[in-house]
């Protein structure tokens, strides 16, 4: 059965990034949460239910299916709120996590004003089509500040989850985390 590493943290951290220098030094697939946000956002509106109902639906058969494969693992990244709607993301990362193996997650975090210049980078533009309209991004992503906590409190996130580590890289490049994340699961 394959691992995941589930990396987590709010918009233009770097976890599609950091996703990618991981993927080639571990061999495992890279499955960045946009690649289902950018298919279902051009069906259904993005503040709409039904949006959030296809991308969850989406995401998950992509798990089962995974976890049933004969792959070596899977890197997924997502936001997860760590505030208000903390039982309804455990719960669906704990689904995710029970498909596998062996499971891993990283958070990362970096201030605002990294995550604003980040969020303007031309290989998230290049991925996240729904991105380039700067002004709407980040306004999204500081108006995202004010209804979710997408950053755990010190000490919380080894509580919740069993393999897990917290990377400020704010002034690390994508390689370097990726290196502390493969040697600190030792993937």
């Amino acid at each position: 059965m394959p691992n995941l590493v589930l990396i987590i943290g709010p918009q233009a951290v770097g976890k599609m990034t950091v996703g990618q220098e991981l993927s080639k030094m571990i061999n495992y697939k890279l499955f960045h949460n946009h690649m289902t946000i950018e298919l279902v956002k051009d069906i259904f509106d993005y503040d709409q239910e039904i949006f959030r109902k296809m991308n969850t639906i989406i995401r998950e058969e992509i798990f089962k299916e995974f976890a049933k494969s004969n792959e070596k693992g899977m890197i997924f990244t997502c936001c997860f709120d760590f505030g208000s709607h903390f039982e309804e993301e455990k719960e669906r990362a704990d689904t995710w996590i029970d498909l596998f193996d062996e499971a891993y997650v990283v958070e990362l975090e970096a201030s605002l004003e990294e995550r604003l210049k980040r969020n303007e980078t031309e290989n998230r533009l290049k991925h996240k089509e729904s991105k380039r309209n700067l002004e709407w991004s980040n306004n999204d992503l500081i108006r995202s500040m004010t209804k979710h906590r997408l950053n755990s409190n010190p000490g919380e996130g080894e509580k919740i989850f069993k393999n897990y580590i917290k990377i400020n890289n704010e002034n690390l490049s994508p390689e370097e985390v990726a290196k502390m994340i493969k040697e600190k699961f030792k993937l």
